[in-house]
């Protein structure tokens, strides 16, 4: 597995993360298999997995704890994220600091995330959602400075909302902040329009999460897939949401490079991007895990073949089923 240097935190990370949302809130996962999965991640030298309260309300970060545990020998790093007070996700423009991060919501779900994981310190605590007009009001800086000092979270990040790559970046100007956890993939290119190069400037971290397009990039969704009522997909992959994408996903088929499939692809595109620090899968299973890693080799993609894939860039906005 080939590290990265983590921004202004100076960690070396992993390239290939575990997103652990997958673990609690999908259809499909065995949990005898997750937790091989896990351990398979670690042997291959995956060091950095990010989770969430609102990932099963706690369960996902008790997962985690118990890892960090088994491999207290190892430095594996923990990220986690605060749910909005309203606990509504996304968050929308108006909704106020107040009514989402209050100190002292953000102080006492770092306290659950600190107990759940049952470490002394998280390494990186990230909001779960976020609106840039919040930038320069002090209620969250005084709380993340308060629970910096006490020696609770060592790092402080924003995740950002679904196709609102630029809602952060006052945010990331204030300098409090040392890693963006955002959306990147085939489809999804406008970070690399201003939030990277800012990033950049400001040695601040970035996580590319949904580096399958919630599953259009695997290219195993049909026009006829279902999800079941339980799993977030099947809000998400509406008929207008789910039709689009896979006519999206089948366009890139006949571009495929021989000897690879869909979802390798994809990695390599995000991967031939030097300015992500690393990259969160969901992987509930050891064939994921494998082949995910294993893309981790320093090759990426040949330059003709990311040129080829700018054309497929898909504008999109949020909806009210985006989420």
């Amino acid at each position: 597995m080939k590290t990265r240097k983590f921004g202004k935190t100076n960690w070396l990370i992993s390239e290939l993360g575990y997103g652990m949302w997958g673990l609690v809130d999908w259809s499909g996962s065995d949990q005898n298999e997750v937790e091989k999965s896990l351990e398979m991640s670690v042997d291959l030298g995956c060091n950095f997995f990010d989770t969430a309260w609102g990932y099963g309300e706690g369960k996902s970060e008790q997962i985690l704890g118990k890892l960090l545990r088994r491999h207290a020998n190892k430095k594996l790093y923990g990220a986690s994220k605060i749910p909005p007070k309203n606990f509504i996700w996304p968050s929308k423009a108006g909704f106020q600091l107040k009514d989402c991060f209050p100190a002292s919501h953000i102080i006492e779900y770092t306290e659950k995330s600190l107990r759940n994981m049952n470490v002394e310190q998280i390494d990186l605590q990230q909001f779960h959602v976020w609106e840039d007009a919040w930038a320069d009001q002090d209620e969250w800086k005084s709380a993340i400075e308060k629970l910096t000092k006490e020696g609770k979270v060592a790092h402080w990040g924003v995740s950002v909302n679904r196709w609102e790559p630029n809602n952060c970046l006052k945010t990331i100007e204030t300098g409090l902040i040392s890693s963006v956890q955002v959306i990147y993939n085939i489809f999804d290119q406008n970070p690399e329009d201003e939030l990277f190069p800012l990033c950049k400037k400001m040695d601040v971290g970035i996580i590319a999460r949904v580096p399958f397009d919630e599953g259009s990039l695997t290219g195993l969704l049909t026009y006829d897939t279902i999800f079941p009522a339980d799993d977030w997909r099947s809000t998400y992959f509406v008929p207008e949401n789910l039709t689009s994408s896979v006519d999206h996903a089948n366009a890139l088929k006949p571009i495929i490079p021989e000897g690879m499939d869909m979802p390798e692809m994809a990695l390599r595109f995000i991967l031939s991007n030097p300015d992500v620090g690393t990259i969160i899968p969901g992987m509930r299973k050891i064939k994921h895990v494998q082949s995910n890693i294993s893309c981790s080799d320093g090759q990426g993609l040949p330059k003709g073949k990311l040129e080829e894939l700018r054309s497929h860039r898909w504008e999109r906005q949020p909806t009210e089923w985006s989420q």
